[in-house]
């Protein structure tokens, strides 16, 4: 299955209905994948959130529209797919800093301009696949810390890595009551929201069923899933957080398009254990919920 092929077929679609309401389902139907592996599967060949970039590529149409002619601006919003002025007003602002108008007085087309994308030099890399494991994780219970960010414009790259600082620098881990394996923390991604790209972060240990939650941390139950489980390469401290990364890019990019597998929605979990805290040789596990696919190229 070519994803590239797939994830093309929407960026024209996108070019053809900028005027028209566009939501994820719809996007997902015309690449043949289910809305939240196709929303998975857009972040990680096009390197923003689906949704983020038909927003970025409406209010550059608009940018260029305000330049090159006289057209009202309610005419302007209306062509890009705003209902009302007053709320394309507010979106042009913040990402310009300036109101349409003012955009134009100034008579320079500038600014952060989204063209589209386009993926035909992007190929799935051959050579050897690294195979996962592939288990039914039975219902689990969770005690830790909760982080409210969102994937748009790399906000929770930045919120995420501070959050483990946090929680390490000052050994919050010792206020989680009675772990069940007090050498496994959990990094678990949850009440994920395609349209707006917000959604949880968790940090923490499992617990026994119904284990009371201390003020400041939250108690969670997750029901039985079946992941397919990757092992990151085995890096050292400088590299570890690059091997991470590069697994999920993996993922995405070559592992699902040969699998037949796609991403079940859920929680993506990362297992975090005594591997990890070795100086070299580091590695810990990424658990992703799969599903046999529900469309083809």
């Amino acid at each position: 299955m070519d994803y590239g092929v797939c994830v093309e077929r929407t960026l024209d679609y996108i070019e053809e209905k900028l005027q028209e309401p566009i939501t994820l389902e719809t996007l997902a139907e015309v690449a043949c994948f289910s809305p939240f592996h196709f929303h998975r599967v857009f972040q990680a060949l096009v390197g923003e959130s689906v949704m983020d970039y038909v927003r970025k590529r409406r209010l550059t149409r608009a940018a260029e529209r305000l330049f090159y002619s006289d057209v009202k601006v309610i005419d302007i919003a209306i062509d890009v797919g705003f209902q009302y002025q007053e709320s394309f007003n507010r979106a042009f602002k913040k990402f310009y800093g300036v109101s349409p108008n003012q955009y134009r007085s100034a008579n320079v087309l500038s600014g952060p301009l989204r063209g589209r994308a386009c993926l035909t030099q992007m190929k799935i890399q051959g050579g050897s696949m690294m195979e996962p494991k592939l288990l039914t994780k039975p219902t689990f219970h969770f005690i830790g810390y909760e982080l409210k960010t969102r994937n748009i414009e790399g906000q929770n790259n930045k919120d995420i890595p501070a959050f483990w600082q946090l929680y390490l620098q000052k050994s919050l881990y010792e206020n989680i009551p009675n772990p069940l394996n007090c050498k496994e923390e959990l990094g678990i991604c949850t009440d994920f929201s395609p349209e707006t790209g917000e959604f949880t972060y968790l940090i923490g240990m499992e617990v026994a069923e119904g284990t009371p939650a201390p003020e400041g941390l939250v108690y969670r139950s997750f029901p039985e899933t079946e992941y397919a489980v990757f092992t990151t390469p085995k890096s050292d401290d400088a590299t570890f957080s690059a091997s991470i990364q590069s697994t999920w890019n993996y993922v995405f990019t070559e592992w699902f398009p040969k699998s037949g597998y796609e991403h079940a929605g859920g929680l993506d979990l990362e297992l975090y254990d005594e591997r990890c805290h070795e100086p070299e040789n580091k590695v810990m596990d990424i658990y992703i919920p799969v599903m046999r696919g529900v469309g083809g190229a």
